[in-house]
């Protein structure tokens, strides 16, 4: 086992790995950019080490001021969390060229899938559905139109390497998805040095569920069930929850076993998200695998009891994985929220400032992951997230029960935060009774305040 990682990351997930690491005995080194320097969890670490100016390409995005970091503190592994560098195969091949450990799998697998064109192509092959469209990247805006005409509009323009809806359009027609193309390609060089694009059949009314994986490097795989991430804002996820109350048991152990078939034909190892469209029909198809840990991980460590983060560092150090699907058993209903500096009243425009009242909710079955408090200034260079508060309780209705007595009693000034939406959310009886798609934010609230 590994006597000292380095956490390549920031706030709450930096906390999280932090807090892990001293419960298994290990040393922590943490990295931080001039912006965090005065953060609580800079001072929990063994040992922290500046890595550049506030800008994330100054600094969290530096892979060179990383593993020098690591040399100079002479670890043995590098935890990226999720963001900045966690789905970064160069990266990942640095920190072994170096000798270092890099707790997540192998460069080989996240560039098999973290290409979504190449991903598609390995799921047909492992037997797993998905969404009708193009069989590679479209190279032209003809090859685009014919591929569109056969498969029936609406569709969806999606960057090969994309990510948080980046690079992403809807065209309705073929003068559409000509404009559309140009955007999207566009986009997507910008976003990630990588315009290439492919095209999909857009699904109607869609619900988005994944589920979460581990595996070793001995080959052993299990799943841990699926959560739901339906209700999200610009392809950013606000709320997940587990189980998903849109599936039948048949459809949830098929999508499951559907994603791990996926994951050994990619000979992957760590924690992984494989990601599924849901049809009104209740049809699932597979949409892209996640090669990190995720923001809402917590929820399937609350129904499972397994610790992700611990089990990535054991499966880093070589170890074979002690559980075995059978031991997998789910445990209540577990719902997550995300809290984000951002103003929902005016298009989610971001909040950093300095944050002089601060008061999470608890009580039981109540979880907060949070690296904020009283006095915390929130930088402008970074994701806006501050928070996840999570409940888990026996049932669903007893879950959104719990949240939305937790989202009355939380308390942050003077910035503003997602907390007033998610109260509407989770007292509205379409999201009570689970008759949502990605779109009902956008379509119930967000109209509303533009």
């Amino acid at each position: 086992m590994f006597s000292r990682i380095l956490i390549a990351n920031r706030g709450e997930i930096a906390l999280r790995i932090i807090r892990t690491c001293r419960e298994m005995g290990i040393e922590s080194v943490i990295v931080f950019s001039e912006a965090d320097r005065d953060a609580a969890y800079v001072k929990l670490a063994d040992r922290a080490i500046c890595i550049g100016d506030a800008p994330s390409t100054q600094s969290y995005l530096r892979s060179d001021h990383i593993i020098a970091a690591a040399e100079i503190s002479n670890v043995n592994a590098i935890h990226p969390g999720y963001g900045f560098l966690a789905e970064n195969a160069d990266f990942a091949d640095q920190c072994r060229h170096s000798k270092i450990e890099f707790i997540g799998p192998s460069a080989e697998s996240i560039r098999l899938l973290g290409d979504k064109a190449a991903a598609k192509k390995l799921a047909r092959k492992a037997r797993v559905k998905t969404v009708p469209g193009s069989e590679d990247v479209v190279e032209d805006d003809e090859e685009a139109v014919k591929i569109s005409g056969e498969i029936g509009y609406p569709v969806m323009i999606k960057a090969v390497a994309g990510g948080g809806g980046r690079g992403m359009r809807i065209a309705q027609n073929e003068a559409a998805l000509r404009t559309q193309l140009t955007n999207a390609r566009a986009e997507a060089a910008h976003a990630f040095k990588d315009g290439r694009v492919y095209i999909e059949k857009l699904i109607e009314e869609p619900r988005h569920v994944e589920v979460q994986i581990l595996a070793d490097t001995h080959g052993n795989s299990l799943h841990l069930w699926e959560r739901d991430c339906t209700l999200q804002r610009r392809h950013q996820k606000l709320v997940e929850e587990s189980p998903s109350p849109a599936i039948k048991h048949k459809t949830r152990e098929a999508m499951c076993k559907a994603a791990l078939r996926l994951v050994q034909a990619a000979n992957y190892f760590s924690a992984g998200t494989v990601e599924f469209v849901v049809d009104k029909d209740g049809e699932y198809y597979f949409l892209e695998v996640n090669t990190r840990i995720q923001v809402e991980h917590p929820v399937t460590e609350l129904i499972t009891g397994v610790n992700l983060i611990e089990a990535m560092i054991h499966v880093a150090g070589g170890e074979k994985l002690k559980l075995r699907q059978k031991d997998i058993q789910r445990n209540g209903a577990a719902i997550e929220v995300r809290i984000n500096a951002e103003d929902p009243d005016h298009d989610f425009r971001p909040c950093p400032g300095t944050i002089t009242d601060f008061r999470p909710p608890g009580g039981f079955g109540v979880r907060f992951d949070s690296h904020a408090h009283a006095g915390y200034v929130i930088p402008p260079y970074y994701d806006s997230m501050i928070a996840k508060l999570l409940v888990h309780r026996p049932t669903r209705d007893e879950a959104i029960a719990c949240m939305s007595r937790c989202l009355d009693e939380f308390e942050i000034s003077p910035i503003k935060t997602t907390i007033p939406l998610l109260r509407k959310i989770f007292k509205h009886p379409d999201f009570a009774q689970s008759k949502i798609d990605t779109g009902f934010i956008e379509r119930t609230f967000q109209k509303k305040s533009d």
